[in-house]
Order: C-alpha cells, then structure tokens, then sequence
C-alpha cells in the first residue's frame, strides 16, 4: 500500500491484532454481531485517505473522546460497544482550534474493543 492510499492501522497487542484480521477469532471474543460490526468499521478505517473521512459515515459516529479519554477516538459497534484508537503520529497533528487535525491522521493504533459508557462509575 502506498502513503496516502488508506488509513494504517496498527493494535495494541497482538491478541487485538490477531481478533481483528481474523473473522472466527473476532466471533469467538466477542459473538457474531458485534465481530460483524467491528470487521465492517475496521474496513470502513482501511478504506479512509484519514480520518477526517470517517465524519461521511454517520452510522460510525466517529467522535473524539474527552477527559481522561482525552486525545483517542471512538467509533461505533454495536450499542454501547466502541471501537477506541488513538492516532499514531508524534507529533500528532492539531488544527487552529488546538484539537485533533482528522484531516492529518493517517496512522492510528486500536486500543480496546468495549462499553467505556458507566465505567467508573457506581451502580
């Protein structure tokens, strides 16, 4: 693949690595229609020039996280579940308004497949 052609894609560890570009792995973590969902936004993540594309796909819901989520993204999977990255550049870009620049991340690294929704938080 040629710089500029797709978003690149890395993961945290392998064992996310090897659940995300292996379909039967990805139904065994985590059942079939949330390993359906995360193999589609990955594709739609391959497909990007950056992430600034990803804002076309409403569906994905591509957001940028806040407080101690500062700096990492989100997509959606299947409700509540999110797909969390962070770009991967040093520096990572930031726009005129002091925030991520989409329009400059090409690179990122999936960090954790989950509901952060709560987490922390008593029941």
């Amino acid at each position: 693949m040629m710089a500029g052609d797709a978003v690149e894609i890395r993961f945290k560890n392998k064992k996310l690595r090897e659940c995300c570009n292996n379909f039967t792995k990805a139904v065994q973590q985590w059942g079939l229609p949330h390993a359906k969902k995360i193999i589609q936004r990955l594709n739609e993540l391959w497909a990007a020039d950056t992430l600034a594309d990803m804002g076309h796909l409403p569906p994905a819901r591509c957001h940028e996280l806040t407080g101690d989520r500062k700096g990492q993204f989100a997509v959606t999977t299947t409700e509540p579940n999110r797909l969390i990255f962070t770009p991967d550049h040093d520096p990572v870009p930031i726009d005129g308004s002091g925030g991520i620049d989409r329009s400059k991340v090409t690179d990122i690294v999936i960090l954790e497949v989950e509901d952060y929704h709560g987490k922390g938080k008593k029941k």
